[in-house]
């Protein structure tokens, strides 16, 4: 394994950390949508969402950066790279279309396709660095978290 880069690991983190910042800030306010809409059960409260999305995209990030910088074949990193790439694609996309747009159903089969890409992504980082693939667990679980609640909230509104 190749020494680990603090500016390399900050590089991955910081810019996972910016697709979730410009998503946020372009899909509006999370209580002002509720304060429109019915709340599905088991909505947790208001703060706690910002707090796992900056945990969840720090990990992603620096699960990233171990596949970039591990010692596995060149095709094999770049296939997962590019799942990663994906998924963060359908992840930014997903609150604007739930939030901003309010297309409730339209977001629920795009967080189904995050879903998929993720297992796509955790399948493929497992392949390179198992660690990698591990730190994912949680994000795979907080999305299907999320994909109930987009879900109930299509329902009942």
């Amino acid at each position: 394994m190749k020494k680990r880069s603090l500016t390399e690991i900050l590089i991955w983190i910081v810019g996972t950390e910016l697709v979730g910042a410009v998503s946020a800030l372009l899909a509006g306010s999370f209580s002002d949508f509720f304060n429109n809409h019915k709340e599905p059960p088991l909505l947790p409260p208001a703060w706690l969402f910002p707090v796992v999305w900056v945990i969840l995209y720090a990990v992603m990030g620096f699960s990233a950066y171990l596949v970039h910088s591990s010692d596995s074949a060149r095709f094999a990193k770049k296939n997962a790279l590019n799942a990663y790439y994906v998924q963060l694609g359908l992840n930014f996309l997903w609150s604007i279309l739930f939030f901003r747009f309010e297309a409730l159903w339209l977001a629920f089969f795009e967080i189904a396709a995050l879903l998929f890409a993720i297992i796509i992504m955790i399948t493929r980082f497992k392949r390179v660095d198992l660690l990698a693939a591990r730190l994912n667990l949680p994000y795979l679980v907080w999305v299907t978290f999320a994909a109930y609640l987009n879900l109930a909230t299509a329902i009942i509104n």
